[in-house]
């Protein structure tokens, strides 16, 4: 039995269910663990805890299947059209996140729903879920593993999400990126079709949102640029905040994320390549979305620069909702400031790295990527407040 099988066999046994809804989601859980095992670069913990990983989203699938099975009405629900958080890594999407789940108004994906969304969260026990302290040690735990990360981002178990999690659950997700090095199961994601991923995003969406009032969401995740095509199919009506920043800031900041969440996972240091790897996946994406939205679409953004959210972030989220003809009342302006006032980007510790230690010329880089850094010049200017 090869481990595709076995992973699929102990999520049926682990949660006594069969049925795992459409087959989409095996050809990408293939990719993913046959190039895991031909990149050579896991470690043996590096494995298991891909395969741990595994197991446990084949889990999270069987159970979403279940209540749909016993609930067959929830597929009625209506997404009313979201807004997406777009633009590189690193850019300050993440602050901007969190700062909108400040709005009762509108309903953000959270990173204890999106870890176990089954059972569908009741709106009795939202802000008391047991789920919630589970989260809290998994995250605890990537703490103790992967020390220097809870110095990059912001982090919460009732604080939003990136929608990776619940696209991985098709198997056609760029998180899986941050346990290692898998460049086959990237080939294989760049030339995929990615709109089964987006259906069971929506198919996610409507069971948390099942017991609730309806809201429109306010999700995120850069990774939204390369596959936005496959989005939109999905979510036709949706519109898109673009977060900005100097690229000589943004890619060797992701690189350095991406080594601290692999660095116990892997067999040695990352690959020579890595950044320039790196780099291309995201020209790629810019490339894409920009693309988009030079095909009469550019109505549909809004773009933040990551300066125009520093010192006091107040004034570019009035320009947003104002875009979005949303009034931002005093108390949810109240919300947002004290959640920025008491976060501090440097609350966690000081991101500290080097260009030059990833093989990083920013000259280079700046050339490679002159496209973007010109045409967003005004809102990501070089040497930005870092």
């Amino acid at each position: 039995m090869g481990m595709v099988d076995e992973v699929i066999a102990d999520a049926r046994s682990r949660s006594g269910l069969t049925d795992l809804g459409e087959e989409s989601f095996h050809e990408g859980l293939e990719a993913l663990l046959t190039g895991a095992e031909a990149a050579g670069s896991f470690n043996e913990l590096g494995m298991a805890v891909l395969r741990d990983q595994v197991t446990g989203l084949l889990v999270i699938r069987l159970e979403v299947e279940d209540w749909y099975r016993r609930h067959p009405e929830i597929a009625e629900q209506e997404i009313p059209p979201p807004l997406f958080g777009l633009g590189l890594p690193r850019t300050g999407s993440t602050a901007l996140s969190f700062l909108l789940a400040e709005d009762p108004r509108f309903r953000s994906l959270l990173a204890w729903e999106s870890g176990a969304p089954t059972p569908p969260p009741d709106p009795a026990t939202f802000d008391t879920d047991p789920r919630i302290a589970a989260a809290a040690v998994n995250m605890a735990l990537i703490d103790e593993m992967a020390p220097k990360f809870k110095s990059m981002l912001p982090t919460s178990p009732t604080g939003p999400t990136e929608c990776l999690q619940i696209m991985a659950l098709d198997f056609r997700s760029p998180m899986f990126g941050a346990l290692g090095d898998n460049r086959r199961y990237e080939a294989w994601m760049a030339e995929c079709d990615m709109v089964s991923a987006y259906r069971y995003h929506e198919r996610v969406l409507k069971l948390l949102q099942w017991r609730f009032p309806t809201r429109p969401w306010r999700l995120k995740s850069p990774a939204h640029m390369d596959t936005i095509d496959a989005l939109l199919t999905v979510y036709p009506d949706a519109r898109f905040v673009m977060t900005h920043r100097d690229i000589a800031q943004a890619i060797p900041s992701v690189v350095s994320l991406l080594d601290a969440t692999s660095e116990y996972l892997r067999t040695g240091p990352l690959a020579a390549d890595f950044a320039a790897n790196q780099a291309a996946y995201w020209e790629r994406s810019l490339r894409k979305t920009l693309a988009y939205r030079d095909d009469g679409n550019e109505d549909r953004f809004h773009d933040i620069g990551f300066a125009e959210m520093r010192p006091d972030p107040l004034p570019a989220i009035e320009r947003l909702y104002g875009w979005l003809g949303v009034e931002l009342t005093p108390e949810v302006a109240a919300r947002m400031q004290a959640w920025w006032e008491t976060n501090p980007a440097e609350k966690q510790g000081i991101h500290d790295y080097s260009p030059e230690q990833y093989g990083i010329d920013l000259d280079d880089l700046r050339s490679q990527f002159a496209f973007y850094n010109d045409r967003f010049t005004s809102v990501a200017p070089t040497a930005d407040p870092s």
